[in-house]
C-alpha cells in the first residue's frame, strides 16, 4: 500500500504542481485585463456550472472506483446511461440562462449559458472514462492529460481576453479544458457505448451512489451559497473581491491536499474490510497535513496582503481582509478534504451523508448571517467558524462511528503541529513591516518561514520520523 501511495502521489504532484503553476499564471495575466465585475459574472454562472456537473455524476465516478466486480460490458452500459443525462443536461442548461438573469438582473446570462451547456456535456460524459483510469489506478494518464487541458484553457482564455471577449474568454477556456479531458480519456479507455439502457448495472451501484450524490447534493448548496448570494445581495465586485480571496484559500489544498486525497479512495478501497488500517492511515496523513497546514494558515493571515497584490495587482486590494479571515481556515479545510475518501474507502457514504447534512446547516448559518451583516469580511468570518464546527462533527463520525476510537486519539496527532504554529505565529507577530515590492516581502517571509517550520520539526521529533518513513524504517517509525 505504501508502495502505491508513493507512485500515485508522485504522479498526482507533478500534476497538480504543474496545472497550480499553469493556473497561477492564466489567472495572474487575466487579472490584469477582466475587471472585478467581469470575474463576479463568470463566479456566478461557475456557480450553477458546478451544480450540473454535481448532476450530470450523481455519484456514479466513486461507485465505480469502489466497486471492482464491474464488468466492462457494465461500466459501457452506464456510459450509455451517463450520456443521456449529459445530453439532458446540456441542453437544460442553455434554457438556464432566463431564470438567472431575471434573478440577478443582467441579460447577459443567458449567452452565457448557451455556451456553457457545451461544457455541462463535455463535463457529464467524462466522468465514467475518468473513474476508469482512477479505478486501473492509472494516475499518470489523468494528472498529465490534466496539464495539458489546463494549458489548453489558459491559452484560449487568454487569447480570447486579448481580443476583447471580456467574461466570454474565462468561460470558453472552461468548455475547451472538459472538451480536452473528455477526449483524451475516451481514447485511452477505449470506453463504448451502449445506447439501449441496461438498469442491472446501474442496481448494483446504486446504494453506494445514492448516498454519494446527496451527500455532494447538499455539500454544493454549503459551499457555494455564497457566491450565489453575495452577487445578487451587495454587489458583483464585492463578489469578484470575495470570490479571488476564497480562490486563494484554497490553493494549499489544490497544491498540497489533493495530492493525497485524489489518491486515498482509489487506493484504500482495497482495504474496506481492514478498518484499523484505514484509521493508522487517516491519523498518519491528518498528522502531516496539519504539520504543513496549521503553520501556513499563520503564514498567510500575516502575508495576504503581499499575496494578494502579487498575484492579482493592486486593483485586488478589497480581497486581502477577506483571504486574512479565510487564511485561519486553510489547515482545516484541508484535513476535512481528506475525510470523503476515508468515508468512501471505509464503505460508509451513509456517515458521509451525515456528515455532510451537518456541514451544510453549519455552512448555510454562516453564510446567511454574513450575507445579513451586508459585507464579504462577516461571510469570511462565519464561514471559517463553520468550518471549525465542521472539522469537529466530522472527525467525531470518523473515530467514534466508524473507526470505534476516540476524538482524544485524534487528538494526539494535533500536538506537533500546533507546537509549530505557535513557533510560527510569535516569529511573524514580532516581524517587522518589509518596505519593498509585494515578491519580494513574499520572498524574504517565505524564507523565514522554511526555517522557523524545518526547526519546529527537528525540535518536535517529526523531521526524523518522516525521515524514516521514507526509508521504509519500521522501527524508527513506531519509535
Amino acid at each position: 500500500m505504501f508502495e502505491q501511495f508513493k507512485k500515485a502521489i508522485l504522479y498526482t504532484a507533478m500534476g497538480k504542481y504543474a496545472v497550480v503553476a499553469v493556473q497561477l499564471g492564466v489567472q495572474a495575466v487575466l487579472a490584469r485585463i477582466l475587471s472585478p465585475d467581469e470575474y463576479g459574472i463568470v463566479a456566478t454562472v461557475n456557480v450553477f456550472l458546478i451544480f450540473f456537473q454535481l448532476l450530470a455524476d450523481i455519484g456514479i465516478g466513486p461507485a465505480i472506483i469502489q466497486n471492482k466486480e464491474l464488468k466492462r460490458s457494465e461500466i459501457n452500459s452506464i456510459f450509455g446511461f451517463s450520456l443521456y443525462l449529459s445530453i439532458a443536461l446540456g441542453i437544460l442548461f442553455v434554457f438556464l440562462g432566463y431564470p438567472i438573469s431575471w434573478f440577478y438582473g443582467n441579460d447577459v446570462f443567458i449567452p452565457l449559458s448557451m455556451v456553457l451547456g457545451i461544457c455541462v456535456f463535455f463535463y457529464g460524459v467524462l466522468v465514467v472514462p475518468q473513474s476508469l483510469l482512477l479505478r486501473e489506478k492509472n494516475f499518470r494518464m489523468v494528472n498529465f492529460t490534466t496539464v495539458g487541458s489546463a494549458i489548453v484553457s489558459g491559452v484560449v482564455s487568454i487569447v480570447l481576453a486579448l481580443l476583447g471577449f471580456s467574461y466570454y474568454s474565462i468561460v470558453l477556456g472552461n468548455t475547451a479544458k472538459a472538451m480536452t479531458l473528455f477526449i483524451v480519456f475516451y481514447i485511452k479507455t477505449g470506453t463504448s457505448v451502449k445506447f439501449k439502457l441496461d438498469t442491472a448495472p446501474l442496481k448494483k451501484i446504486y446504494y453506494f451512489s445514492k448516498n454519494q450524490f446527496l451527500f455532494n447534493f447538499i455539500n454544493y448548496f454549503s459551499r457555494n451559497l455564497d457566491n450565489l448570494l453575495i452577487g445578487g445581495t451587495i454587489s458583483q465586485s464585492a463578489l469578484g473581491y470575495y470570490d479571488k480571496a476564497y480562490t486563494v484559500s484554497l490553493y494549499p489544498n489544490q497544491v498540497l491536499t489533493s495530492l493525497i486525497t485524489s489518491v486515498i479512495h482509489p487506493i484504500m478501497s482495497d482495504y474496506v474490510d481492514q478498518t484499523e488500517k484505514i484509521k493508522q492511515v487517516y491519523l498518519r496523513l491528518s498528522n502531516l497535513l496539519a504539520l504543513i497546514g496549521i503553520p501556513l494558515s499563520v503564514f498567510l493571515f500575516f502575508s495576504s496582503e503581499d499575496v494578494i497584490l502579487f498575484l492579482f495587482g493592486n486593483d485586488w486590494y478589497g480581497s486581502v481582509p477577506s483571504l486574512q479571515i479565510l487564511a485561519l481556515s486553510v489547515w482545516i479545510q484541508m484535513i476535512l478534504s481528506s475525510t470523503g475518501g476515508v468515508f468512501q474507502s471505509g464503505n460508509r457514504t451513509d456517515l458521509l451523508l451525515l456528515s455532510g447534512i451537518l456541514s451544510t446547516v453549519l455552512n448555510i448559518t454562516g453564510i446567511v448571517t454574513g450575507i445579513l451583516l451586508g459585507r464579504i469580511e462577516y461571510v469570511a468570518l462565519f464561514l471559517v467558524i463553520a468550518f471549525s464546527l465542521n472539522f469537529i462533527q466530522a472527525n467525531y463520525l470518523l473515530m467514534v462511528k466508524l473507526f470505534h476510537s476516540s476524538l482524544l486519539e485524534f487528538a494526539k496527532v494535533m500536538i506537533n503541529p500546533l507546537i509549530l504554529a505557535v513557533m510560527q505565529l510569535v516569529v511573524f507577530y514580532f516581524l517587522p513591516v518589509f518596505p519593498f515590492l509585494p515578491f519580494f516581502n513574499l520572498l524574504i517571509k517565505g524564507i523565514i518561514f522554511m526555517i522557523v517550520w524545518f526547526v519546529g520539526l527537528v525540535i518536535t521529533g517529526e523531521f526524523k520520523r518522516i525521515k524514516a518513513e521514507l526509508k521504509g524504517n519500521k522501527q524508527l517509525v513506531d519509535k
